[in-house]
């Protein structure tokens, strides 16, 4: 078993900048790839951005240029730092981690754990 704890949401404007953390525990070491996904209200789950543990990325195209994720292997964290930060940006962010993953942006249905999310506001 694998436990993710996000940490880091909150509110800021437009323009703004965020950090996300998730740190795992557990069997970590069994894990090829993390990545954070999103959910606002109304909408369907999108994946933001992931990273295989080779340090591969990649990023939706609404994010590319804003948003940057980045893992602490020592600590078995990941990070998302968002900056120019959107209105539609607003969500509730979650942290998954998958020991198989093809599609990891997706693929949300190959990620074996997730985190219980952190939300985010942007006011414009």
């Amino acid at each position: 078993q694998v436990q993710l704890v996000e940490s880091g949401g909150g509110s800021v404007q437009a323009g703004g900048s965020l950090r996300l953390s998730c740190a795992a525990s557990g069997y970590a070491y069994s894990i090829n790839c993390m990545g954070w996904f999103r959910q606002a209200p109304g909408k369907e789950r999108e994946g933001v951005a992931a990273i295989y543990t080779n340090g591969m990325r990649y990023y939706a195209d609404s994010v590319k240029g804003r948003f940057t994720i980045s893992q602490d292997k020592a600590k078995n964290t990941v990070y998302l730092q968002m900056n120019s930060l959107k209105p539609e940006d607003t969500a509730m962010y979650y942290c998954a981690a998958g020991q198989t993953v093809a599609r990891p942006l997706s693929g949300a249905y190959e990620y074996n754990y997730w985190g219980q999310g952190t939300q985010v506001t942007v006011s414009s």
